[in-house]
């Protein structure tokens, strides 16, 4: 299981300085010119920003191009079904073991990653990122999948109750996500989001926000423009696009971390087994976590936190991540971990009964 960050190791990851200039030297030059490469990702989720994509072709010589998951069960499925295609691709954490099971992806050979020196140690060596003693993943951003509200129409947004608050009937969104949507119930039953031993207890929970439930959401695009029509006043979200639809939409949304605490993730970039072209996909990954490239996301769009600690560093000091990014809200976490195949079944049949009963 994730072992939570402390408040000093928060300190490192988010206190003001300097960031260190990139220069060519930083990138891995591919072994032939005009490479193309394909990135597997959610769609909007940092590598394909498309001033980062020009500048990273300008000094690289690589070209990248993108296909785009909506879940992460679609993720798993379009590695096992496309070998060859994929030369980088995003794994949230907790799925990286997964994919390392099953030969989908590399060893990570961070003598290939100049900026690997600046990761947090703490995320860096993950244990949801190890397989046989051997690291599947690259630490690449942090974040919570929590509470955002509209602002001014909620009241005291402290707890995920509010899901099941009368007061806001039809103007509730939900996460299509199984292992979130059993996490939250698993916070407001008092469970531990990876192993609850009680899932009838979380499936009653869940189950009382029918009337209030207006949209079981899945892409952070669907959930921007059903919030900017006003479908919804309250909704689980993801602590990074919150920072983006703030910072790029204008829209009037908060998020909180409630009393029940919060589901964290840590997202990492692997190198699939069957790509034909790794040094170049290792070229792409240094970009992705070199300092410049981080604070420019950050600051222009959006981002989560960090792994890098000089990226985490170099933001400015009123950065809308350093208020979603609280030092309070770590000891709140809960963090998602690998769990076994029956447990994931367990999670997927009981969010399908839900979303069934949601229905009628």
């Amino acid at each position: 299981m994730f072992q939570p960050i402390n408040r000093r190791s928060f300190g490192l990851l988010v206190g003001s300085g300097l960031v260190a200039g990139a220069d060519a030297s930083l990138f891995i030059r591919p072994s032939h010119a005009a490479e193309t490469i394909t990135v597997l990702n959610w769609r909007g989720y940092g590598t394909d920003e498309a001033s980062a994509l020009k500048a990273f072709a300008a000094k690289s010589g690589i070209s990248v191009k993108h296909d785009y998951y909506n879940s992460e069960p679609e993720l798993i499925t379009k590695l096992r079904t496309n070998p060859g295609i994929y030369d980088v691709v995003l794994i949230n954490s907790a799925r990286t073991q997964q994919a390392a099971v099953e030969g989908m992806i590399d060893p990570i050979d961070f003598a290939k990653l100049s900026n690997a020196k600046d990761l947090s140690p703490t995320l860096k060596s993950h244990p949801n990122f190890l397989f046989k003693d051997k690291p599947f993943g690259v630490a690449w951003v942090w974040g919570m999948n929590s509470l955002a509200v509209r602002r001014d129409k909620v009241a005291n947004p402290d707890s995920f109750a509010l899901f099941g608050n009368p007061d806001y009937a039809d103007r509730v969104a939900l996460f299509d996500d199984a292992a979130t949507e059993i996490g939250i119930g698993a916070l407001l039953t008092g469970q531990d989001i990876n192993d609850p031993k009680d899932l009838k207890a979380i499936g009653e929970k869940l189950k009382s926000f029918k009337k209030n439930v207006k949209l079981l959401w899945s892409s952070e695009d669907e959930w921007n423009k059903a919030f900017a029509a006003g479908a919804f006043d309250v909704s689980v979200y993801w602590s990074g696009a919150a920072v983006r639809s703030q910072r790029r939409l204008k829209l009037p949304v908060d998020f909180v971390v409630p009393k029940e605490g919060a589901i964290g993730w840590l997202d990492g970039l692997s190198i699939p087994s069957t790509s034909t072209k790794k040094e170049a996909g290792y070229a792409f990954i240094n970009y992705m976590i070199d300092p410049q490239f981080y604070v420019e996301w950050a600051t222009t769009a959006g981002a989560p936190a960090s792994a890098n600690i000089v990226a985490m560093n170099g933001l400015p000091a009123d950065d809308l991540n350093k208020t979603i990014y609280k030092p309070e809200y770590l000891t709140k976490l809960q963090f998602m971990s690998a769990m076994p195949d029956d447990r994931r079944t367990a999670f997927a049949d009981l969010w399908q009964e839900t979303k069934a009963f949601y229905a009628k």
